[in-house]
């Protein structure tokens, strides 16, 4: 699966020779196309089949395998819708109910928190897509791909959409990718505007030595290509990536995690493909299949 990739050194925002090279794989998300739904309710070996949905559900009930949708490095394997309803009421344990916020979320079976993922230099790859028949309600903030610390105290970097809380959002129908949360003020490394019927598609080069971030981007099957240089970014305190859909309510207060308030009849979706992260250390980064 993981295949041969174009290669681009690190050192270059812009590259300007390109080589076939073979990128070790830390981990692979992309969705085998002998896949069910009901595949995700099991060991994989692919996405943890315990979180992240509501209390009562199942993994397999909140994603819609996209079998006529490709991404930029959905060669062999497919796209993957994640899905979120008013059950979608995440409760880590008995006393904490997130019932400001509706989520669901994708998370790497071998990113168990502590592993090789958010070590040395990685990148990692993932590509989005609106579903028009289960638009987002962009009043509300959306978060739908991150990284969060191994202690739960920050998200490290934090792929959003909609309307951002607190913050003056120009055109919420967009794209922006945030460093760490906990920083002041809070660093937008990339924006875009969030177009339909096409993927958008990232890979994030994260030096954890460094303390790094560097952005490429494309739409639909263009290769990658360098939007930033490496950018200073607080990654460090390792955990886990998260891709799905978290919707933060409205009119939190000081606990927008319990208090937030949510409209009834959610029906919303945010569709997947391409996930996989990559050893970057020796200057591989795969640009196209």
């Amino acid at each position: 699966m993981a295949g041969y990739h174009k290669l681009v050194s690190l050192l270059a925002i812009f590259p300007a020779l390109v080589v076939s090279q073979q990128c070790d794989l830390q981990f692979d998300g992309r969705v085998p196309s002998n896949f069910a739904a009901a595949t995700f309710d099991t060991n994989n070996g692919v996405f943890n089949p315990d979180n992240v949905f509501g209390k009562g559900l199942n993994l397999g009930s909140i994603v819609q395998l996209q079998n006529s949708l490709s991404s930029l490095f959905d060669v062999d394997t497919i796209p993957v819708e994640v899905t979120i309803s008013d059950d979608s009421i995440f409760a880590p344990s008995a006393d904490n109910v997130q019932t400001g916020f509706r989520r669901a979320e994708l998370l790497i079976a071998s990113n168990d928190g502590t592993d090789a993922s958010t070590t040395g230099v990685k990148t990692l790859h993932f590509s989005v897509m609106k579903d028009a028949q289960r638009p987002l309600n962009l009043t509300h903030e959306y978060q739908l791909v991150f990284l969060e610390s191994n202690d739960f105290s920050t998200n490290q970097v934090v792929l959003k959409t909609g309307t951002i809380l607190g913050a003056n959002t120009a055109d919420p129908d967009t794209l922006q990718l945030f460093g760490n949360v906990n920083a002041n003020p809070v660093q937008t490394l990339f924006s875009t505007p969030f177009t339909e019927d096409v993927f958008h598609n990232f890979a994030l080069t994260l030096d954890f030595d460094a303390l790094t971030t560097q952005v490429f981007y494309s739409q639909g099957n263009d290769a990658l290509v360098a939007q930033t240089e490496a950018l200073a970014n607080d990654v460090s305190g390792q955990g886990q990536f998260h891709f799905g859909v978290l919707k933060k309510g409205l009119n939190g207060g000081d606990d927008i995690v319990k208090n937030g308030e949510q409209e009834a009849g959610i029906d919303e979706g945010i569709i997947f493909g391409g996930i996989f992260e990559e050893d970057s250390s020796a200057g591989c980064l795969s640009l196209s299949p």
